[in-house]
């Protein structure tokens, strides 16, 4: 999924437990899936935004050397303006877009 391009609340809003419990039956189940959602999608964001950075990593140790990247510094400030991840993951699982599945119901 492309996170860049989602309609996630940036600030915090107040939602209804009723609804987060409804696909579930649990609410604490819900949760549980939207943190394990949120943190793969912290996960991907930081390998994409560390890949990015090393781009700009210098090799020297000197700090005469160490200038103000004007492309680094926008590219931090895109990254941190983006939803934080529990509201991405909290809007994918309201939209019924994430597969989980119960190991118990497997057997």
């Amino acid at each position: 999924m492309n996170f860049k391009n989602t309609n996630a609340e940036v600030s915090t809003i107040t939602r209804n437990m009723d609804e987060i419990e409804a696909v579930t039956g649990n609410v604490y189940e819900s949760c549980v899936i939207i943190s394990k959602r949120s943190n793969q999608i912290s996960i991907d964001l930081k390998e994409e935004l560390t890949g990015k950075l090393n781009e700009f990593a210098s090799n020297t140790d000197n700090l005469e050397e160490i200038f103000e990247n004007r492309e680094q510094i926008e590219i931090s400030r895109f990254y941190e303006k983006l939803p934080k991840t529990n509201a991405i993951a909290m809007k994918e699982f309201l939209e019924d877009k994430l597969f989980f599945r119960k190991p118990t119901q497997e057997k």
